[in-house]
C-alpha cells in the first residue's frame, strides 16, 4: 500500500500535517444535542483554518464520549466541509462484523470522494465490553482477525471465507470497490503495549498513536516503530512509512500562558479526572511530578509533559520534542477536550492553525529572510527612500520652474 521512501527528522518536521482527534470529551451535565452540533461546527472550522484531517470516536458507556458511531459524524461532517481528511478514530472493530465495517467505510469513501480514513483498534473501555457481553481479555485477540478480514474486504477483489469464535462469512465481498486507490488509508491505534504495532507491522499499516504525550505512550515511542517494521520485515511486506504516522495530545492555546491557564478553569479537572483516570494514568502522572494535594491540574499537565496549556511556542516544543523521541512522524493531531469554553476553544485552533502549522511547513522561513534582510539594511533602505523622495520633488520643482519660464508674459 505504501512505497518505501527514504525520509528523515528533517524532512518529515517540514512537511508535517495537523488534525483534531474527537473521542469527545463532554461533560455529563451539557447538552448533548448541542454538544454534538458544536462538534460539527468545529470541524467545519477546523476545514476553514486549513487543518488536514479530523478523527471521531466509538464509546457507547460512561457518559462523557457520546459518540457511538464516528461513521454518523463522517456523514454529517463531510456535508459541512470541502476539503478535509476524516477519519473512525476508531472502529472498535471487535464490535462489529467486518463485513459491515467495510461496506459502511467504503460508502462513506465515495459519499466524501475519497476523504474517508479508517482506524481500527480493539476498543478502550472496559464498561463497552461489559455491555456487550464481551469479556475484555479477548478484544485485543480479537482485533488481528477483524483487521485480516477488513483489509482483505478493501483491497482484494478475491471472495473470502473466514471462520472464527465470533464471525462467519461465506465467499464475502462488497458490492463496491473504494472510491481511493487501492482502499482508503487505514491505522492501527497503538497506545503503550507492542499489540498494536505488531498486528500494523503485520499488514503494512502505519500507527494511529494515542496518548503519544503521556509517560508510558512517550517511552514507547522509539519501540513501537522497530517492532512495526521488524513484522513488516517478517511478513515481508513494505512497512507504512514515518510520514502514516499519526500522533495525539491535548493542547489549549492563548496568547499567555496566564490566559490559558484562566481559560481552562472552565474545566481542566473534569477533562482529567475522566480522560486520565479511566486509562489508569492520572496516579502515574502526579508521582513523575512530585505533586501533592495543593498542586494545580494545570501544572501537573504541563510539568509531566503530556499535555500544552500555554502559547503557540510551547505547542511547538511538544510537537518537537515527540518527534525527536520517535525519529519522526508525518501528523499531529491535538486531542480534542472540554477543558475551555467554546469561544476560547475556538481561539484555541486559531492560535494553532496561525502561528505552529506554518512552522513546521516551511511558510514562514522565506518571510522571515524577507524581514530579517529588510530589518538589516533599515538604515539603508531609508536613505535610498528618502533620498528618492528629493530626487522627484527636485524634478517636480524643476519641471515647474521650466514651465514658468516658456510661458509669455502679458503686457
Amino acid at each position: 500500500m505504501y512505497e518505501l521512501i527514504p525520509e528523515t527528522l528533517e524532512s518529515l518536521s517540514s512537511n508535517m500535517r495537523f488534525g483534531m482527534f474527537l473521542a469527545p470529551f463532554h461533560p455529563v451535565r451539557g447538552n448533548p444535542t448541542l454538544d454534538l452540533h458544536r462538534d460539527l461546527d468545529l470541524v467545519a472550522h477546523l476545514d476553514q483554518l486549513g487543518f488536514d484531517e479530523a478523527y471521531f470516536g466509538e464509546h457507547h458507556s460512561g457518559g462523557y464520549e457520546t459518540i457511538g458511531s464516528p461513521e454518523l459524524m463522517i456523514a454529517a461532517a463531510a456535508a459541512r466541509t470541502t476539503r478535509i481528511k476524516l477519519g473512525t478514530g476508531v472502529v472498535s472493530a471487535v464490535y462489529h462484523h467486518p463485513f459491515n465495517t467495510a461496506e459502511r467505510i467504503v460508502m462513506l469513501d465515495h459519499i466524501t470522494r475519497g476523504r474517508v480514513i479508517l482506524g481500527l483498534g480493539p476498543g478502550s473501555l472496559a464498561s463497552d465490553t461489559e455491555l456487550f457481553g464481551i469479556d475484555y481479555g479477548v478484544i485485543r485477540e480479537r482485533l488481528p482477525q477483524a483487521v485480516e478480514a477488513i483489509v482483505h474486504l478493501l483491497t482484494s477483489d478475491e471472495p473470502l471465507t473466514m471462520e472464527t469464535e465470533w464471525f462467519k462469512m461465506y465467499n464475502a465481498k462488497l458490492n463496491l470497490r473504494p472510491f481511493q486507490k487501492p482502499s482508503p488509508e487505514i491505522l492501527i491505534a497503538a497506545m503503550a503495549s507492542p499489540s498494536g504495532p505488531r498486528l500494523a507491522g503485520q499488514h503494512g499499516l502505519p500507527l494511529l498513536s494515542i496518548g503519544a504525550s503521556t509517560p508510558a505512550g512517550f517511552a514507547a515511542l522509539a519501540e513501537q516503530n522497530e517492532i512495526l517494521n521488524a513484522r513488516s520485515h517478517e511478513f515481508g511486506v513494505t512497512p507504512a512509512p514515518r510520514s502514516a504516522w499519526r500522533m495525539t495530545a491535548p493542547i489549549h492555546l492563548a496568547e499567555t500562558r496566564a490566559q490559558a491557564e484562566k481559560d481552562v478553569e472552565f474545566g481542566v479537572d473534569r477533562f482529567t479526572e475522566y480522560f486520565f483516570r479511566e486509562v489508569g494514568q492520572l496516579d502515574g502522572l502526579k508521582k513523575a511530578v512530585n505533586a501533592d494535594e495543593n498542586t494545580r491540574m494545570v501544572d501537573i499537565i504541563r510539568d509531566s509533559g503530556v499535555g500544552v496549556i500555554g502559547t503557540p511556542d510551547d505547542a511547538i516544543e511538544l510537537i518537537e520534542r515527540l518527534q525527536e523521541k520517535s525519529g519522526g512522524f508525518g501528523t499531529f493531531l491535538i486531542l480534542a477536550h472540554e477543558m475551555a469554553n467554546n469561544a476560547a476553544t475556538r481561539r484555541s485552533y486559531e492560535l494553532f492553525a496561525h502561528y505552529v502549522i506554518p512552522h513546521f511547513q516551511g511558510q514562514l522561513d522565506r518571510r522571515i529572510e524577507r524581514w530579517d534582510t529588510m530589518r538589516g539594511n533599515m538604515t539603508k533602505y531609508s536613505a535610498d527612500y528618502q533620498a528618492g523622495i528629493a530626487k522627484a520633488r527636485k524634478q517636480h520643482e524643476d519641471a515647474t520652474r521650466s514651465a514658468a519660464e516658456l510661458t509669455p508674459t502679458r503686457g
